[in-house]
């Protein structure tokens, strides 16, 4: 079965820093990462591909340094790689960040299911995914904590609030996954010195036939404010007093 597995790459939260006046991150030199989920949903198409055979295609959207995050991706085990990226890419909001994934799906070709993670680890907002089936045609299935394929048919456990719920749909589809899924592999040395050789194309808004102007703008993007009361405890029993503290703020009962 050929599997298309729509990636994002995020910038390294663990990296970002707050601006204390403004509230707002500072993401000049914060590299970009592959979102944590997007990794599980390709390591759930590679487990799919050794069980069925086929091929695994990674797409992406944005800006940054997509071909160095692509051979990451081919490294893995991911056979093809394809990247669209466009200048009016900046700040792309969910919107045109689908369509633009359901244009290069479509223009790729034969494939029999498409993964995604079930949001990305810098936005999350849950919409991409579905969106591409929508545009697509679709069936979607999101949430998914464990995923089989037998023939035309998948069956998936969802991951719901209070329960879990098994389906089955008919392929093609498009599943989104869970970060309970699977735990991603790392790729050995060799891997990564062959990924460069695997095939790997770039193609631009213009040759999907996009308009890449963004439906939501994005006004402002602030940290939460955090008001601290700067207590300071004292003395031999100053361990004594905070846990009284606590106890009378409610944190500890």
């Amino acid at each position: 079965m050929d599997i298309v597995v729509c990636m994002k790459l995020v910038p390294d939260l663990k990296q970002v820093r707050i601006k204390a006046g403004t509230r707002e991150p500072v993401l000049d030199g914060v590299p970009q990462v592959w979102g944590d989920m997007d990794k599980n949903a390709l390591e759930a198409a590679l487990q799919l591909r050794e069980r069925h055979g086929g091929k695994v295609t990674v797409v992406t959207v944005g800006l940054g340094k997509l071909k160095e995050a692509m051979v990451e991706a081919l490294a893995v085990g991911a056979d093809e790689g394809v990247m669209v990226t466009d200048p009016a890419f900046h700040e792309l909001d969910s919107a045109g960040a689908a369509r633009a994934l359901a244009a290069a799906i479509s223009r790729i070709g034969r494939w029999d299911l498409v993964l995604a993670a079930e949001g990305s680890t810098d936005n999350y907002s849950g919409q991409v995914g579905p969106r591409v089936a929508e545009l697509l045609g679709l069936p979607q299935v999101t949430f998914v904590r464990e995923l089989k394929v037998e023939g035309s048919r998948l069956q998936a456990v969802r991951s719901m609030e209070d329960a879990f719920e098994v389906v089955q749909c008919s392929l093609p589809a498009l599943v989104t996954v869970t970060q309970e899924i699977n735990t991603p592999r790392l790729p050995p040395l060799t891997a990564i010195l062959r990924a460069s050789r695997k095939p790997q194309q770039t193609w631009s808004a213009a040759e999907l036939g996009l308009a890449a102007s963004p439906v939501v703008q994005r006004l402002r993007n602030l940290a939460p404010e955090q008001q601290r009361k700067n207590v300071i405890f004292e003395g031999e029993d100053a361990v004594a007093k905070l846990v009284a503290a606590l106890t009378r703020e409610g944190v500890l009962g």
